[in-house]
């Protein structure tokens, strides 16, 4: 791989990972010359990744100036739809080719991460780690690919759902459920499981933005 094709990949990922660490939020603008400052990468690789965001919908156009897109109502559903489809089909196909090695990763992940119950921005990134590990788990790279692309545009939610109160320890004890059953080779109970683990995220997203809609 050539010297230029290195730096717009280093490019696109800093600044997609930037996006979803909320350095950048919905509605912040881009510079080119900021962002090559910040990441210490020329221009060129800054506007080739700026763009290949812009073509995934990961920013919009606002005027001549690129913005980090945000999601309306009705697209948070959409992506909450597909999300827990494609997850479920993860952790039953995970439940069926996961190695003995992989599922011993998904519960030490599941053990280690409830040290974090009351860190809601370190548990979200924990929470990433966990779902990815599974996604791989499927042994199924088609599936990996659209998980990759739905968890990208995770990433124009501005916050986490674990950042609501108790939600972190119980989001805990759902991943527990599902490495559970994957380990049993229960392919209906893991699919299950993490289904209703991504309803009851979505849930209390949406309780959460009510809640802010009727603050004074």
């Amino acid at each position: 791989m050539n010297q230029s094709r290195t730096n717009q990949k280093d490019a696109y990922a800093l600044i997609l990972e930037a996006i979803d660490v909320g350095v950048y939020k919905p509605g912040d603008r881009l510079v080119e010359s900021d962002l090559a400052e910040r990441f210490g990468v020329s221009r060129t690789p800054i506007r080739e990744a700026l763009q290949r965001l812009e073509t995934q919908s990961l920013l919009e156009r606002d005027g001549r100036s690129l913005i980090v897109a945000s999601l309306d109502h009705n697209q948070m559903a959409e992506l909450y739809v597909v999300r827990r489809e494609l997850e479920g089909l993860a952790a039953r196909l995970a439940a069926k080719h996961a190695n003995s090695e992989e599922i011993q990763v998904l519960k030490h992940m599941v053990h280690a991460d409830d040290a974090l119950v009351d860190q809601p921005n370190e548990l979200a990134k924990a929470n990433r780690r966990f779902h990815e590990q599974i996604h791989l788990a499927s042994h199924n790279r088609y599936l990996v690919q659209q998980l990759n692309l739905v968890h990208r545009t995770m990433a124009l939610m501005a916050t986490t759902s674990l950042a609501a109160e108790g939600r972190g320890k119980i989001a805990q004890a759902e991943h527990k459920k599902i490495v559970d059953a994957i380990e049993q080779r229960d392919g209906d109970a893991a699919s299950q499981a993490l289904k209703d683990h991504i309803s009851v995220a979505f849930v209390t997203r949406l309780q959460r933005e009510a809640g802010d809609r009727i603050k004074p």
